[in-house]
């Protein structure tokens, strides 16, 4: 028998149906999943930067010049943006609707010149050099007051809606704080002046305290399998002082233990899932130097973490029509596989 269960961040709700994952099919592959792009097409293959807007920041061989062969790293802006930067900020009414000039930034960080290392492949240093420049392009991205909250993101395979193979992040900067992120800062808020605790703390002392939905945890962060996943084998990862900013001194100092957590649960997802197509988030504080009283409280009440979520069942009409989601796993199931996953 299922069960439902309530998100004490967003308040949303969550069907744990463990009976439909018996049903044929109940992890989906959509049709052309498997697409790759072609290396010899690809704007992010090593040889091919003419193809790319120039870059933006890069880590190479300092004897190379920008937008030549040579670097390890290259961020870049996005070819096909949401948001453009040239565009000037302006804010409208129009009757009853709002509306605002598409300004904004969209970047691109490419991981690496190899077509196919994806994070499960890559040495840690490999995997601190791409973090260390999401970090410096985020920090930077901060100090313009017109941005209100800069997502930092990853799609993973054609279902997860990349539309390049090659291992890369995005990086967008709004000048609105989007909804989703809205909605758990005034959750986080609401508990801090329930309880003056965080609930990101707490939820980690009471993970970490039961155990049976930790993945995987080292002496910084931990990860673990929400209580209230949303998808099956969902994967949040935190560090375990409290920390608001992903660009901070503290994860600049811990870059590596964070970078060989995400090596880590990438081999154990690809272990048991044989490389999952998935999305990943990071939920970092907004831009609280947009104006002086924006979120003047969130040092205290929120904590930056890490959402990944693999892409193995559908969002359908009853997604859609209740903002409920259905996972036909167990976090208590997913985690104990995941924590199990025999890894080289």
């Amino acid at each position: 028998m299922g069960e439902l269960r309530k998100d004490p961040i967003l308040g949303r709700w969550v069907i744990i149906a463990t009976e439909r994952s018996k049903r044929p099919g109940s992890f989906f592959k959509e049709s052309g999943a498997d697409q790759k792009t072609d290396p010899l097409k690809c704007p992010f293959c090593i040889g091919h930067e003419s193809m790319t807007p120039p870059e933006i920041y890069s880590i190479r061989d300092p004897k190379t010049k920008a937008d030549t062969p040579g670097w390890k790293v290259r961020v870049v802006p996005n070819k096909f943006p949401a948001l453009g930067i040239d565009h000037p900020l302006e804010r409208k009414g129009k009757g009853v609707f709002d509306k605002m000039t598409g300004f904004g930034a969209h970047e691109v960080v490419i991981e690496t010149p190899d077509h196919e290392r994806e994070s499960k492949d890559q040495s840690i240093e490999e995997i601190t050099s791409w973090i260390s420049a999401i970090q410096f392009r985020a920090d930077d991205l901060t100090k313009d007051k017109r941005f209100r909250y800069i997502l930092i993101f990853k799609n993973k395979g054609f279902s997860a809606g990349a539309s390049l193979s090659h291992p890369h992040h995005q990086i967008i900067a709004t000048p609105v704080t989007p909804k989703r992120v809205k909605e758990e800062l005034a959750g986080s808020l609401a508990y801090f002046k329930l309880k003056e605790r965080c609930i990101f703390c707490d939820i980690i002392d009471q993970e970490l305290s039961e155990g049976e939905r930790i993945v995987y945890e080292n002496d910084t962060f931990v990860s673990f399998c929400p209580y209230v996943s949303r998808f099956p084998y969902e994967i949040w990862v935190l560090p375990k002082k409290h920390i608001i900013d992903f660009y901070d001194s503290f994860m600049r100092s811990s870059i590596n233990s964070f970078a060989e957590h995400l090596k880590i649960i990438s081999q154990k997802l690809a272990s048991i899932l044989g490389d999952p197509e998935y999305n990943y988030i990071i939920h970092s504080s907004p831009n609280r130097f947009a104006r002086p009283d924006y979120w003047k409280t969130i040092e205290n009440d929120y904590h930056l973490h890490l959402e990944l979520l693999p892409r193995l069942t559908r969002v359908a009409g009853f997604e859609w029509g209740t903002g409920f989601y259905i996972n036909p796993v167990s976090p208590e199931q997913a985690a104990k596989e995941l924590r199990e996953a025999k890894i080289g």
